[in-house]
């Protein structure tokens, strides 16, 4: 069986696919793929998430991702038999959540059924509807005696804590990338999407006090099962750093830093080997940080696993996607909080 997980995260970069070959063996990815948004799509994107919006551009929206879905899909070179697809989330709270592009659209463009809506199950079973990849984490990664911990650096970044023996816990540790990028364009005015190579972040120095006071938040002394969004680290949040009159690039660098700080306060003090992915992985300073901060820590990539950093998560969906259709639970209680495993999604035939 083939199939084609699609991610497109918080970061709201662009489309993430990757073709996974599920055989008695196991599973072998076959392909994958990254299609960047046009800025126009980024921007209208941003324009309704997490923000007072018409319900007619969500529906337009809802609409136009799938097309965007299918176009990517037509554009892999591997015959499917089914698709996995998140959708692109513009909204999510504990007890609610929203994510675009229409399954049916997507379905019918590319003639291979689809499951989708992956979230709303979890929900309703009591959970936080994320995080969904740790079902996954633990089936790649855990180990009888090491423990590990699975990292995605997305728009929000999250963590999956396997340890011998012990539960899977997962839970988001704060922001990824959201906050850097939105500084990068506020930089560039609007030519830049993400500080690459962390090249604007090291014109600036740490403020070392708002760092203080941003770790001070609440949320990382909260208990799991926790999650965050945009809603947390968007717009209110962005105008908020800049009403301090920094410099700009003192407060990239310093959201930099919070970013790799606020990952460190969640990887327990015994862990012995941090697994990360995702687009913050390929920001040095980040990854320098991380280093840093857990000295007692292997710090690598999924690379290492025969995984690219950019493809982890649609990997992941891919494998949801056949629990679904195997009619098998996608989610992991301990990690969401559900009372109970549930099969996610719903099947678009």
């Amino acid at each position: 069986m083939r199939v084609c997980g699609i991610m497109s995260g918080t970061s709201l970069d662009g489309i993430s696919l990757a073709v996974v070959e599920f055989h008695k063996g196991g599973w072998t990815l076959r392909e994958h793929r990254d299609v960047p948004y046009s800025k126009a799509t980024r921007e209208g994107l941003l324009s309704i998430s997490n923000a007072p919006t018409h319900t007619a551009e969500i529906a337009r929206w809802n609409f136009r991702l799938a097309e965007l879905y299918a176009k990517a899909v037509a554009k892999l070179s591997t015959p499917l038999d089914l698709i996995g697809c998140h959708g692109q989330t513009v909204f999510h709270e504990a007890g609610c959540t929203l994510q675009l592009g229409e399954a049916q659209v997507l379905a019918e463009r590319t003639g291979v059924p689809v499951v989708s809506n992956f979230r709303p199950r979890d929900i309703a079973a009591g959970g936080q509807g994320a995080p969904l990849v740790p079902y996954v984490d633990d089936l790649l990664f855990r180990h009888k005696k090491l423990t590990r911990v699975a990292l995605n650096i997305g728009g929000i970044a999250n963590v999956t804590i396997l340890a011998p023996g012990a539960a899977t816990i997962a839970f988001d540790t704060g922001p990824g990338n959201m906050i850097l990028d939105q500084l990068a364009w506020v930089i560039s005015r609007g030519k830049l999407t993400y500080d690459r190579g962390a090249k604007l972040a090291r014109r600036g120095q740490v403020h070392r006090g708002l760092l203080a006071d941003l770790l001070k938040a609440p949320y990382f002394a909260q208990k799991p099962p926790k999650s965050c969004g945009r809603e947390q680290y968007g717009r209110e949040f962005i105008a908020t750093l800049l009403a301090t009159q920094l410099p700009l690039e003192d407060l990239l660098a310093t959201a930099t830093v919070f970013t790799a700080a606020s990952i460190a306060l969640a990887v327990p003090a015994q862990t012995d080997e941090l697994i990360a992915a995702g687009g913050g992985t390929l920001n040095p300073m980040i990854m320098s940080h991380l280093a840093a901060l857990l000295p007692r820590t292997r710090v690598t990539t999924t690379a290492a696993w025969g995984i690219p950093v950019m493809a982890k998560e649609a990997v992941a969906f891919a494998m949801l996607a056949r629990q679904t259709w195997l009619r098998k639970p996608g989610n992991l209680p301990s990690a969401t909080g559900a009372r109970r495993a549930v099969v996610l999604g719903q099947i678009t035939p």
